[in-house]
């Protein structure tokens, strides 16, 4: 016989024998579902009944108690005294029907106000003038002689920021044409061998610094010049350069940077100092 034919008859042998335990496993299982016994369900309905009857007499026996308790006399009564009558007052007109747009046009007013306070202050306190030091205010910037040796090994020209100002000498052999020119809260500067000098340019406010080859001062901005004392020199600038009241108190250079005093005309010269060297910037004939 074929092997072929054998292995089917086997296969189909295989597959009805698997038919078989099958069925026979679901009519198991279907007979094992049966009904409850008499004997049973009459337990159920016995121990339903229980549980109604117990229920049933806990309710009767709350509501005897609620009963006896409305009924029962009270043997206690609280007295209360009332209290006197508070006199009306009428609602403030301000604080009635205020909607929340107006609160909210009230609070960024108010806002508003408070801001433009804060600022107002803050831009007053900048510009005014401080008394405790600092541009402004009286600066003592130290000994007469200490800041002369400062200006020499400084090339001639000793520029503090604090004050804004350049300090240089002033030579006493000028002091004759000074007092001719100078108000006297210069010249007390001047008799000691200093002058302060405003770091600002008269012509269009650019700070002025200094060169050290022709010993000026020369703006790089429009080529106005000075000499070493702040005396006009060339360029549009309309006069010198502008300086501080000065005085010396117990041998110190005192300067009042809140009095700025304008700077000497055109044509005044009294130290007679030219340049020294060659010019940091031309001078210009005008803008």
């Amino acid at each position: 016989m074929n092997p072929a034919i054998v292995i089917a008859i086997v296969a189909l042998v295989v597959l009805a024998g698997v038919g078989v335990i099958a069925a026979a496993r679901r009519r198991d299982t279907d007979l094992a579902v049966g009904e409850l016994s008499r004997e049973t369900l009459r337990r159920d309905r016995d121990r339903q009944r229980r549980t109604r009857d117990a229920e049933t007499s806990a309710e009767v026996a709350r509501g005897r108690s609620y009963e006896t308790a409305a009924t029962a006399p009270s043997t206690e009564i609280e007295k209360v005294e009332s209290a006197p009558p508070v006199a009306w007052t009428p609602p403030d007109d301000e604080m009635v029907g205020v909607s929340r747009r107006q609160f909210f046009n009230r609070s960024i007013v108010g806002f508003m106000i408070l801001g433009i306070s804060g600022f107002g202050t803050a831009a007053i306190s900048f510009l005014w003038p401080s008394g405790s030091g600092g541009f402004g205010s009286r600066i003592n910037f130290g000994n007469v002689d200490e800041l002369k040796s400062e200006i020499q090994a400084n090339n001639g020209f000793l520029y503090r920021p604090e004050g804004r100002l350049w300090i240089t000498e002033y030579p006493a052999s000028a002091l004759p044409k000074a007092e001719s020119v100078y108000s006297p809260p210069e010249l007390a500067g001047m008799e000691a061998g200093l002058i302060a000098l405003w770091q600002t340019c008269p012509h269009l406010g650019c700070r002025v610094p200094e060169c050290a080859t022709s010993q000026w001062f020369e703006c790089g901005c429009h080529g106005s010049q000075y000499n070493q004392v702040g005396e006009y020199k060339g360029g549009p600038a309309p006069r010198g350069m502008d300086r501080f009241a000065m005085a010396v108190e117990g041998g110190n250079f005192v300067v009042d940077t809140g009095t700025i005093i304008q700077g000497p005309p055109l044509g005044t010269n009294t130290t007679g100092q030219e340049a020294e060297g060659p010019n940091c910037v031309g001078a210009a004939g005008g803008h």
